[in-house]
C-alpha cells in the first residue's frame, strides 16, 4: 500500500477512535442490534431513524452512528433464526436452515458463538475488501450492464439444484412460482396489471417481508404448537461452553468464511443484488464444495451456518464500493446513507478518492470496528438467549407472534400485509410438510423483478446486435465476456443435479417404463391444486401486452413442465424410484433422502387427525387475533390474545400470565409506539371513537 494511503488510514482510524465519535458508534450498534432481532425492520428503518440526528453533527460521526447500525443487523437477526425460525431479515433466511435445527438439539450456543464469529469475521474482511477494492474496481464497475446483470441474478436461480437437495424438479417448480409471485402487479413497462385480482394491494406487487415471515415463520410456530414442544427437544442445553465450541468451529472452517465473505463483498458491490440473494449464494456455494455437504446440510450442519452468516456481514463493505466510487447505492439502506453524503457537502465519486479519502477510511474503520463491537455485545448475551429455547411454547408462542405480526405490517403498513402473511404462512406449512422445498420460493421472489427488469432493458438495448450468429458470437466474447462466463457457470451448476438426479432413477429407459397404478395423497392433491393455479395465472397471463407478458409466460410454462414432470414421477411411479417421496410416513424414506432434503423437518410421527386439529386450532389463533385487531386495536389485542392464549393452551397461572402480558403491552408500546413510532392498523374502534385516538396508543 502507498505510503500516504497507509497514513491517511492510520489518522482516520484515530480521528474514529475519538470518545465522542466511539460514543456516536457504539449508539448505532446498540439500535442495529435491536433492530435486527425485530422481523421487518432492519437497516432501512434504522437509517431513516437517524439520519435526522446526523444533520448538526461532524460527517466522521454521523458515518459512525449510521455504519454502526447498518453493519450488525445482520449479525443480530441470527437470534431469531435460530431460536425461532424466524428471519430477522430477508439476510438471515438461509441461517434458518441449519441454524435452528442446531437449536433444536439444544445447541442454540453453538450456533451463535459460530454466527457471531463468522459475522466479525466477514465484516472485517469486507471492510478490508473495500479498503482495498476502490480503486481497482472503478474500471470493471464501468462494464457492468444490464446483461452482466441479468446474467447474475440467472445464475443466483441455479442455486435453486442445490437448495432443491434432493428434490430438484420441486425445487426448480417451486423457484418459477417465486418469481411469478415477484411479477404480480402493475407491469412497470406498460402499466398492465397482472395477477391484482381486482385489489388496490397487489398494484405494487407483494412486499418480501411478509411473504418470508409466511414461507419460514409462521410455519415453524405451527409446528411448535403442534408437537407441543420447547424449541431444544434433543439433547442437554449448551451455553458458554457451547460458544466456544463455535467459535472453534469458526476457526476450523476458516477458509470456507473466507470464500462467503468474498462472495458476499463481491456480490455487494454489484447494485440491485441485495443480502437475500447474497445469502442463498453462499449457502449453495458451501453446499457445493464442502465434503458432506448434500447429507448434512438442512439437518444442523455447523457449516451451513457458516456460510449465511460470513456473508451477509461481508455485503455492506461491498455495497459501500458503487455508493462511495460512484454515487450508486449498492442496496437500499446505502441509498439513505447517499442522504447523508449529501447533508454533509460530500459528492460521492472521484473526490472520495482523493481529498476526502480520510472520511472514506473513517467509513471503513466504521465497519470494521463496528462488526467487532456487534459481535462482542451478542456474545456477552448468548447465554440467557440461549435459555429461552427451554421455555415452554405457550409462554413464547404469543410473544414470537406478536413480533412478527408488527413486523409484517411494516412491509406496506397496509391490512394486505396481514392477509398476505397468513396466505403464505398456510402455503408455507403446506410445503413443508409435503416435503416441498421453501428457499427456492424466497430465492424466486427477490429475484423475479431483478431479471425481468434486466432481461427488458438488455433486449430493448442490444437486440439490434443480434441479427446473426457471428453477430451474438462477437458480442458476448469481445463485449459481454462477463455474461458468457456467468451463464456457462450458471448452466453447469443446474445440469450437473438433474442429470445426476435422472441417472440415478434410471435414465432414458425409465422415462417410459415403470409405470404403476396412480396414487392418491396429501402430494398428490397439492400437485393438482399447483398446476390449476398455474394453468389458471397462465390463461390470465396470455391476454396481456406483449411486453407485459413475455417474461411471465415463459416462466409460465417453464414451470407448468417442471411441476408436471414431477407430479408424474410422484404419482405414477414406484415410491422407491420416484424423484420425490412422499414423507407423510417416516418408513418409506431414507436417511439419504431426508438429509438431503435442505429444509427444516417436521415431526412426521405424529396422527394425521392431531396434526390437522392443532393446526386449525394455530390458524384460528391468527385469525382471531387479526380480527381483534381490526375491532379494538393491536396494543389491547396484544394483551388479551397472550393470556387467553397461556390459559386456554397451557392452564398457565393466571398471575404468570397476566405478568407476562403486561410486560409485552409495555414492550410493544415503549419500542413500537413511542420510540420508532410504527404506524398500526386502524381498528373498527377508532373510526367510530375518533376523540380517543390520542388516548389509546394504536388507534
Amino acid at each position: 500500500m502507498d505510503v500516504s494511503l497507509l497514513s491517511v488510514a492510520i489518522e482516520a482510524m484515530g480521528t474514529i477512535l475519538e470518545p465522542t465519535r466511539m460514543l456516536f458508534l457504539a449508539g448505532g450498534v446498540l439500535l442495529g442490534l435491536a433492530l435486527g432481532v425485530i422481523p421487518g425492520l432492519g437497516g432501512i428503518v434504522g437509517m431513516a431513524l437517524l439520519l435526522p440526528f446526523t444533520f448538526d453533527i461532524d460527517p466522521y460521526s454521523a458515518f459512525a452512528l449510521l455504519l454502526g447500525m447498518g453493519s450488525v443487523t445482520t449479525t443480530s437477526d441470527t437470534i431469531p433464526a435460530v431460536l425461532f425460525g424466524v428471519p430477522g431479515t430477508a439476510g438471515s433466511a438461509a441461517t434458518i436452515l441449519d441454524g435452528h435445527p442446531l437449536a433444536r438439539q439444544g445447541q442454540a450456543g453453538r450456533a451463535f458463538g459460530a454466527a457471531y464469529t463468522a459475522s466479525m469475521m466477514g465484516g472485517i474482511i469486507g471492510a478490508f475488501l473495500l479498503a482495498i477494492s476502490i480503486p481497482i474496481l472503478r474500471p470493471v464497475m464501468l462494464t457492468v450492464g444490464a446483461p452482466e446483470l441479468l446474467s447474475f441474478a440467472f445464475f443466483g436461480l441455479c442455486m435453486v439444484s442445490v437448495l432443491s437437495g434432493s428434490s430438484p424438479l420441486r425445487g426448480l417448480a417451486a423457484a418459477g412460482f417465486g418469481l411469478m409471485i415477484d411479477m404480480v402487479g402493475q407491469d412497470p413497462q406498460t402499466g398492465t396489471l397482472r395477477w391484482t385480482m381486482g385489489t388496490l394491494y397487489l398494484w405494487s406487487g407483494f412486499p418480501l417481508v411478509p411473504v418470508t415471515l409466511g414461507i419460514f415463520a409462521l410455519p415453524e410456530l405451527a409446528d411448535m404448537m403442534i408437537e407441543r414442544r420447547t424449541i431444544a427437544t434433543e439433547g442437554k442445553l449448551d451455553t458458554r461452553n457451547g460458544q466456544w465450541r463455535g467459535v472453534r468451529d469458526t476457526i476450523k472452517h476458516w477458509w470456507l468464511v473466507v470464500r462467503v465473505a468474498t462472495i458476499g463483498s463481491t456480490l455487494g458491490a454489484i447494485p440491485g443484488l441485495g443480502a437475500a440473494i447474497i445469502d442463498w449464494v453462499a449457502y449453495g456455494h458451501a453446499a457445493r464444495t464442502e465434503k458432506g455437504a448434500s447429507e448434512t446440510f438442512g439437518t444442523g450442519d455447523i457449516r451451513g451456518v457458516l456460510a449465511s452468516e460470513g456473508a451477509n456481514n461481508a455485503k455492506e463493505g461491498g455495497a459501500l464500493v458503487p455508493t462511495i466510487a460512484f454515487g450508486v447505492p449498492g442496496s437500499a439502506s446505502m441509498a439513505i446513507l447517499l442522504g447523508a453524503f449529501l447533508i454533509h457537502g460530500l459528492i460521492p465519486g472521484p473526490d472520495m478518492l482523493s481529498k476526502n479519502l480520510d472520511v472514506t477510511y473513517a467509513i471503513v474503520w466504521s465497519v470494521g470496528i463496528a462488526n467487532i463491537l456487534g459481535a462482542g455485545l451478542c456474545f456477552m448475551f448468548s447465554d440467557q438467549l440461549a435459555k429461552l429455547a427451554i421455555i415452554r411454547p405457550s409462554i413464547i408462542m404469543p410473544l414470537i407472534l406478536t413480533v412478527i405480526i408488527v413486523g409484517a405490517f411494516q412491509a406496506r403498513r397496509d391490512w394486505g400485509d396481514l392477509y398476505a402473511l397468513l396466505a403464505f404462512g398456510v402455503i408455507g406449512w403446506g410445503m413443508k410438510r409435503l416435503r416441498w422445498p421453501r428457499p427456492p420460493v424466497i430465492l424466486g421472489v427477490v429475484l423475479g423483478g431483478i431479471v425481468e427488469r434486466y432481461f427488458n432493458i438488455s433486449v430493448n438495448r442490444y437486440s439490434e446486435d443480434w441479427e446473426t450468429l457471428e453477430d451474438i458470437y462477437y458480442w458476448l466474447v469481445y463485449d459481454h465476456y462477463i455474461v458468457l462466463i456467468v451463464f456457462v457457470l450458471a448452466i453447469w451448476g443446474l445440469y450437473r443435479p438433474l442429470m445426476r438426479e435422472f441417472q440415478k432413477n434410471g435414465g432414458i429407459a425409465a422415462l417410459f417404463s415403470g409405470f404403476t397404478k396412480p396414487k392418491f395423497d396429501m402430494n398428490t392433491l397439492f400437485y393438482i391444486v399447483f398446476i390449476a393455479l398455474l394453468l389458471v395465472m397462465y390463461s390470465e397471463a396470455a391476454a396481456w401486452k406483449d411486453m407485459a407478458k413475455r417474461v411471465p409466460i415463459f416462466i409460465a410454462v417453464l414451470t407448468l413442465c417442471f411441476a408436471a414432470l414431477s407430479f408424474v414421477n410422484h404419482t405414477f411411479r414406484p415410491s422407491s424410484r420416484a424423484e420425490n417421496k412422499d414423507d407423510n410416513s417416516k418408513d418409506n424414506v431414507s436417511t439419504t433422502a431426508r438429509a438431503a432434503h435442505l429444509d427444516i423437518e417436521a415431526d412426521s410421527s405424529i396422527p394425521t387427525s392431531v396434526v390437522a386439529r392443532r393446526a386449525t386450532g394455530f390458524l384460528l389463533w391468527i385469525i382471531g387475533f387479526l380480527s381483534s385487531t381490526a375491532l379494538i386495536g393491536m396494543l389491547p389485542t396484544t394483551f388479551i390474545f397472550c393470556i387467553a392464549f397461556m390459559r386456554v393452551e397451557n392452564r398457565e397461572p393466571w398471575g404468570l400470565a397476566i405478568a407476562i402480558s403486561t410486560s409485552l403491552l409495555i414492550f410493544a408500546w415503549y419500542v413500537f409506539d413511542s420510540l420508532l413510532a410504527l404506524p398500526w392498523p386502524r381498528p373498527l374502534v377508532s373510526m367510530l371513537f375518533p376523540e380517543l385516538r390520542d388516548v389509546v396508543p394504536s388507534w
